[in-house]
């Protein structure tokens, strides 16, 4: 006689409502294998878009720092183009460079806590301590740019909050000459150690049709072979004056998408990002950051949809003005929230241990997924 078995419900993930970690994954199990997952997304409920429908078009912008609250020049960056795209503003050319820079030295510091986390959630304690030491020195840049080291209200629409500090470009010189022998380090100390190989290699593999199919866009999708960056292929700012590579997962170990490759597009992404800001560091033209910024924000009539390549992915802003000083609708496509819906398939048929190094090869960050 056949032995009756049941599936189990299991909860996995804290539930604080007030703490960024409120992700409750309800995982289906048969044993230790995988059978179903469900992301419950948490309970922050932010209510970005309406509060930014209360506010004027300048207001907005400290509260895009809190969706993604570890690539903040990047929320930033694409509302404040956004918004110049709806206005036609033309933004002068040292603000061009100063706000690609910022968002170079943020994807970096971005990638730094996701790899040193990472690490972390596979047992790895040391390169956490390495990759956040580094994070501070591009974090001190900023606070001594703008004065905050988090959230930092640095770009407004048409122009800067701050100019850059006498030292800034000497400083970050420094920096990049500083950072490229650890990117070397770290390949040694985790890229390449054999249990965090095990750990990661042909486990959460996402193919090319299902990536596209959920919408996947970043990290995620470079992981899985598809040289796709918005960067590249629909290029705002001045991206397209740098040369730069495009990074794509290439399957250490067997098949191409693993969590492995998602993680090693983003070391190697970083040494991209190195690329461009010694390109642009030397090549700030002079000029008046605040020049074009309007002395009242009201926008004629009209939508737009504007988007940008952040750390975790493809930022979109949707704007409808009525033609006051505030927007009508505000619409923001996170790709923390995109990305997190393909989780259930990456994980059907591992183990549970396995759960926590998939998860974290996706990289969201709460704020703009409860948004």
């Amino acid at each position: 006689m056949a032995l009756k078995t049941e599936t189990m419900v299991l909860n996995m993930g804290p539930q604080h409502p007030s703490t960024h970690g409120v992700l409750r994954l309800e995982l289906e199990l048969e044993g230790e294998l995988i059978k179903k997952v469900i992301p419950h997304i948490g309970y922050l409920h932010r209510c970005f878009e309406k509060h930014a429908e209360a506010m004027q078009y300048n207001q907005v912008i400290p509260y895009t720092d809190r969706m993604d609250y570890l690539a903040s020049m990047y929320n930033n960056f694409g509302y404040v183009i956004a918004v110049e795209k709806l206005m036609g503003i033309e933004v002068p050319e040292r603000v061009q460079y100063i706000r690609l820079i910022m968002g170079e030295l943020q994807r970096i510091a971005s990638h730094l806590v996701a790899l040193g986390t990472y690490g972390l959630d596979i047992g790895a304690f040391t390169p956490f301590l390495y990759l956040f030491r580094d994070r501070e020195k591009i974090l001190s840049l900023f606070e001594m740019t703008c004065g905050a080291r988090l959230l930092y209200n640095y770009m407004w629409v048409g122009g800067l909050s701050h100019d850059i500090h006498p030292d800034f470009q000497r400083l970050t010189k420094e920096f990049i000459n500083y950072f490229k022998p650890t990117i070397v380090e770290l390949d040694s100390l985790l890229s390449y150690n054999k249990i965090f190989i095990e750990r990661t290699a042909n486990i959460g593999i996402l193919p090319v049709d299902t990536a596209i199919n959920y919408g996947v866009t970043g990290p995620m999708l470079r992981g899985s072979g598809i040289k796709f960056d918005l960067r590249r292929n629909d290029p705002y700012s001045i991206y397209n004056r740098f040369d730069f590579d495009i990074p794509v997962g290439k399957g250490l170990v067997g098949t191409v998408g693993d969590c492995w490759d998602r993680y090693y597009v983003r070391v190697r992404e970083m040494e991209e990002s190195l690329k461009i800001l010694e390109q642009a560091i030397d090549n700030i033209p002079e000029g008046d950051v605040q020049s074009a910024i309007p002395k009242r924000i009201k926008p004629p009539k009209g939508t737009v949809y504007s988007r940008v390549e952040t750390p975790r992915g493809e930022l979109g802003y949707f704007i409808i003005s009525d033609g006051s000083t505030n927007p009508f609708r505000v619409k923001v496509r996170a790709p923390s929230f995109v990305n997190l819906e393909v989780l259930g398939e990456l994980c059907k048929g591992h183990l549970v241990a396995d759960v926590i190094a998939i998860l974290g090869s996706v990289d969201i960050v709460l704020g703009e997924v409860d948004r």
